[in-house]
């Protein structure tokens, strides 16, 4: 069996969970099948066992005044060019809309089943509009393409699986739950203390790590702080703002809270990440809308308890009062109130780090995950015939 992923990120070309879940599906399933990639960007490799091309927009994209159209034109000639050199695999799994008009191209001029992974949903995810404008509509468009025709669709958790459904005309049975996994040899706790030095963190602190995004509830963590009765400093690690006025928003609100909150706003480097997970006191996930949330089985597998929004697929992840608290989203009381918690019974909190360290090891290594993808597209080609 020959599997073709296609999708905007995959190494170095990562900024989000899409990215990351492709770089350690595909090879994880190198191991299992032949495995080629085609992204957005500009390498030829072979990584390892996997076939990796990237593919650039056509310049034509880039010219004119409107950069907001820019983002979706661009990605539907990088999926036209994708589908331009010949495929002779026996799926087509693609991810995110980005890689979803290639998947529906594919599908119809190579007759290959089309597996579509859906990590988030356009429609409950409004906030793109400031950042994409009147193209959202058309990030939109090829969405409901992929949930309403792809061959099968694969929700990264049982709550996405439930949008999908309530938004879409999607039948329930060409649908498949796959969540998210995590490299297990990779992320474990850490000794290292490079970053903390180069960043002057001491003492105790509470770790954010996402996107700047209205999604990520980064506002409703800085709104917290004042109610958190403990002397800690809240790291924030992100990347990749939506908009300049989303970034300098966040701004503005990080320097009213100084020096209790600390921003380091550019992509780390993986192992820098896992010490700041390693040593933090809790990890925090405000997010109003999560679809999976790798970040918590990041903290997770660092033995670190977590404090998230009972949102989406992070109730799937974490389990209340056993590895970590859930809080309802958007409230930024609930947030004190539960790091105050675990602030004040660190016995608790060391032992939530432990057991989420266990619930990664038994249900999200990435072997389980491939193991569950081969075998979904095993039922594919079977009902093909």
């Amino acid at each position: 069996m020959k599997v073709t992923y296609m999708a905007r990120e995959y190494p170095p070309n990562v900024y989000g969970g899409a990215g990351v879940h492709l770089r350690h599906l595909s090879r994880e399933m190198a191991e299992l099948c032949d495995v080629e990639v085609r992204y957005f960007g500009d390498q030829r490799t072979r990584d390892g066992k996997i076939d990796a091309r990237g593919y650039e927009a056509w310049d034509r994209m880039w010219e004119g005044e409107d950069s907001k159209f820019t983002g979706a034109l661009s990605a539907f000639s990088v999926d036209l060019s994708m589908v331009r050199d010949r495929i002779d695999s026996q799926i087509v799994h693609t991810h995110t809309w980005y890689g979803a008009l290639a998947g529906h191209l594919a599908r119809e001029l190579y007759g290959v089943p089309w597996v579509a992974t859906a990590h988030s949903l356009e429609p409950l995810r409004p906030w793109k509009e400031e950042q994409l404008g009147r193209a959202y509509r058309l990030s939109s468009w090829v969405e409901r393409i992929a949930m309403e025709s792809a061959d099968r669709v694969v929700a990264v958790s049982e709550a996405v699986r439930k949008d999908i459904l309530e938004h879409f005309g999607c039948a329930p049975d060409r649908i498949s739950v796959i969540h998210n996994g995590i490299d297990l040899n990779t992320w474990k706790p850490s000794p290292a203390d490079a970053t903390r030095t180069q960043f002057d963190i001491q003492g105790d602190y509470i770790l954010f790590v996402g996107r700047t995004s209205r999604q990520k509830g980064m506002v409703h963590l800085l709104d917290a702080i004042d109610r958190i009765e403990a002397d800690v400093r809240i790291v924030f690690c992100t990347s990749a703002p939506d908009t300049k006025e989303v970034e300098q928003e966040i701004a503005r609100k990080v320097q009213e809270k100084e020096p209790r909150a600390l921003w380091i706003n550019w992509l780390l480097k993986e192992e820098q990440y896992i010490e700041l997970y390693s040593h933090c006191t809790l990890f925090c996930c405000p997010s109003i809308y999560e679809p999976f949330g790798i970040i918590n089985l990041e903290a997770m597998a660092c033995e670190r308890p977590v404090v998230a929004s009972r949102v989406g697929g992070i109730p799937e992840i974490v389990v209340p009062d056993e590895t970590g608290l859930l809080v309802e989203p958007g409230e930024p009381e609930a947030i004190a109130e539960a790091i105050n918690r675990l602030l004040a019974d660190r016995d608790l909190a060391l032992r939530m780090g432990k057991a989420g360290r266990q619930r990664v090891e038994e249900h999200f290594g990435w072997p389980i995950i491939a193991r569950r993808t081969k075998k979904m597209y095993e039922e594919i080609l079977a009902q093909r015939g």
